[in-house]
C-alpha cells in the first residue's frame, strides 16, 4: 500500500480509535497474547494519522493488529495512570512524559536506542543503563511571516541560517515597519508557553532556568533576567498583544485571520496553515539572533513498550519495526513530523524547503540546549521528577508583563518553585 493510499485508510481507523477505550486498556496480565497489541497516544488524527497508517502497514506485512486507541490529550496520562494501578497497561504508549507511575513498568530500549541513534538529548537512561523509551518526534520553535504584508511593504528577510540572520533588533525594526504599512493590529504574536519563551531567551544567552548537570538544583545565568524583561517589554499592544499572554487570547487565530505581521510558534503549525491559510502567503524564516542563533527543541512524547503486559516480546518488535529507517521517514511524511533520529531524510508531500529550515536550525543551535533537555529526561528517568501540573516559568512571566513583579523577582520565583520540586 502507498502512502497514499494508507491515507485514504486513515478515515476508518481513525474514526474507529477515536471510539471511548474499554474498561481495560488491552493488555494481557495473564502471559498470553490477546492477538492484538493496544497503542494508545494521542494527537494522531490531528497529525495526519501516521500512526494508524503504519499500524496498518505492519498489518499487512506481519499479520499482527496494532490497535491504535487516539484519546484526548487531557485524559491520556490519567488513562495509563489508572490502567498501571490495574495492572492493566496496554502493550505501547507514546507519552507525553515519564511518569513514576508505571516507569517501573517498562521494557529496557537501550539496545533499540544504540541501533537507531536518537538525537543527543532526546532520551535518557536511568541509573543502571536502562533506557524507559524513545522519543517519538521533534518540534521546535520557529518564526512564521505573513509574506503578503512583508512583501507589499517592501522589507526583505533572510530565508536560510547563515551568518547574515537577523538580531532581534533588526526583526523588531522591520515587524513595526511592516506593521505600520500594512495597518495591521500587531507586529508579532507569540504563544505563550515557557518552549517558546525560552527559544527566545536562549538568542538572547540565556540558558533559561535549566538543571545543573548534578541534577540537584534549577539556576540561571545573568543574562537570563535582561532577556526576561526585553520579552515583557514587547508585550506593549503594539509589538506583541498583551492579551495572548494575559488572557488567553488565540495567538494562532491571530496569524490565520491577518491580525499579526509575524508568529514565533513552531513546526507544528506548518501543517495547520498548509489546509487553512488561503487569504495570504506565508512563509518560515529564521528566528533572530542576539547574539545566539538558537532554536529550542524537544521530543514532543515518548514511546514506551510496557512490561507485564504478556505482549512484550511483539509489542518491542513493532516498536523496532516502526524506527527502521524507511518506517520513521513515511511516518514523519504522513505526519509532518521532524525527526528524533539521526541521519533520517525525510522527503515531505509540501513545504519541504520549511522541514528543511527548522532541521538547520536545529542544528545550528549550541550544544547547551540538548544538553538542558538531556538533564530534563534524566531527572524523569530516575523517577524523581515532580509534576507540578502548572508552569512556573509560564506563570512568572504573566505576572511580570502584568507588571506585578520585576524581571529578577520573576526569575526567583522560577528557581524557588522549580527546586521544590527536587526536594
Amino acid at each position: 500500500m502507498s502512502t497514499l493510499d494508507r491515507r485514504s485508510f486513515i478515515a476508518a481507523g481513525a474514526a474507529a480509535a477515536t471510539l471511548p477505550a474499554l474498561s481495560a486498556c488491552g493488555g494481557s496480565s495473564s502471559g498470553e497474547s490477546s492477538g492484538s497489541l493496544q497503542f494508545i497516544l494521542s494527537g494522531d488524527a490531528n497529525q495526519g494519522g501516521g500512526f494508524t497508517a503504519m499500524a496498518q502497514k505492519y498489518q499487512e506485512e506481519t499479520g499482527t493488529v496494532i490497535e491504535v486507541v487516539d484519546l484526548p490529550y487531557d485524559d491520556l496520562q490519567t488513562k495509563v495512570n489508572n490502567a498501571a494501578k490495574a495492572n492493566d497497561l496496554p502493550a505501547i504508549a507514546r507519552m507525553p512524559a515519564l511518569d513514576p507511575v508505571w516507569l517501573d513498568r517498562t521494557r529496557d530500549l537501550s539496545t533499540l536506542a544504540e541501533q537507531v541513534k536518537p538525537i543527543r538529548g532526546m532520551y535518557a537512561t536511568d541509573a543502571e543503563g536502562k533506557v524507559p523509551a524513545l522519543p517519538s518526534d521533534l518540534t521546535a520553535v520557529g518564526l512564521f511571516l505573513n509574506k503578503s504584508v512583508w512583501d507589499e511593504a517592501g522589507l526583505e528577510y533572510p530565508t536560510t541560517v547563515d551568518e547574515n540572520v537577523w538580531t532581534w533588533d533588526e526583526f523588531e525594526e522591520a515587524a513595526r515597519t511592516v506593521r505600520d504599512s500594512a495597518g495591521i493590529r500587531y507586529a508579532m504574536a507569540v504563544d505563550a508557553t515557557s518552549h517558546r519563551l525560552s527559544a527566545f531567551l536562549f538568542q538572547h544567552g540565556s540558558e533559561g532556568v535549566s538543571l545543573t548537570e548534578d541534577l540537584s538544583e534549577y539556576v540561571a545565568n545573568a543574562e537570563t533576567a535582561p532577556a526576561l524583561q526585553r520579552f515583557a517589554d514587547l508585550n506593549d499592544d503594539e509589538f506583541i498583544p498583551r492579551s495572548v499572554w494575559l488572557s488567553q487570547d488565540d495567538p494562532n487565530a491571530m496569524f490565520k485571520t491577518g491580525q499579526v505581521a509575524s508568529y514565533f510558534s513552531g513546526s507544528w503549525q506548518i501543517a495547520d496553515f498548509s489546509e487553512n491559510i488561503a487569504d495570504f502567503e506565508w512563509v518560515c524564516v529564521p528566528m533572530p539572533k542576539q547574539p545566539v542563533q538558537a532554536t529550542n527543541y524537544g521530543t514532543s512524547a515518548h514511546i514506551v513498550v510496557f512490561d507485564g503486559t504478556g505482549q512484550e516480546d511483539e509489542a518491542y518488535a513493532f516498536v523496532e519495526w516502526l524506527y527502521q529507517p524507511e518506517n520513521y521517514a513515511e511516518l514523519s511524511t504522513i505526519s509532518g513530523f521532524l525527526p528524533s533520529i539521526e541521519d533520517i531524510e525525510v522527503a515531505y508531500d509540501s513545504h519541504q524547503d520549511s522541514f528543511d529550515l527548522y532541521n538547520a536550525e536545529i542544528a545550528a543551535t549550541p550544544d547547551f540546549v540538548g544538553e538542558i533537555k538531556a538533564r530534563e529526561l534524566a531527572l524523569q528517568a530516575a523517577g524523581t521528577a515532580a509534576s507540578l501540573g502548572t508552569d512556573p516559568v509560564q506563570e512568572e512571566t504573566v505576572k511580570l508583563i502584568a507588571g506585578d513583579q520585576t524581571a529578577e523577582e520573576a526569575v526567583a520565583a522560577m528557581i524557588e518553585t522549580l527546586n521544590g520540586t527536587l526536594d
